[in-house]
């Protein structure tokens, strides 16, 4: 699976974003993937944002985001979202799309993803 982030930028607090994430997949289907969205701020360990399971049917949120992000998939175009309100500075941070085989478990486990995309940079101003 080849994942390819978009749609961070430069956001005032209390603003929005919607983060997009392209997949190639290649010899299985993207329903095969649970999907989860990670963030690193400057100095900090990656962390969890948010996941959804192969069939979107089941979403799982860090304490941080709960309330604030929409974590959704679309199946048939290969595609995962996160949508962000009410951004916060401790927002900031570069956001990864990630993937792994359907495990059904340990959804915010950093460890358990096998394909990452590039990243894309969050920036949220006072």
């Amino acid at each position: 699976v080849q994942l390819q982030a978009s749609g961070g930028g430069l956001v005032q607090a209390g603003g929005s974003l919607r983060l997009s994430c392209a997949a190639s997949v290649s010899g299985r289907k993207f329903s095969d993937y649970d999907l989860g969205w990670f963030r690193q701020a400057v100095g900090k360990e990656r962390e969890f944002v948010a996941a959804i399971d192969w069939r979107g049917g089941s979403t799982y949120y860090a304490d941080s985001v709960k309330g604030r992000s929409t974590i959704s998939r679309d199946n048939r175009e290969n595609m995962v979202y996160l949508q962000m309100d009410n951004l916060k500075n401790e927002d900031t941070a570069v956001y990864y799309c990630a993937a792994r085989w359907i495990f059904g478990r340990d959804y915010g486990a950093v460890r358990l993803y096998d394909y990452w995309g590039q990243g894309t940079l969050v920036t949220v101003s006072s």
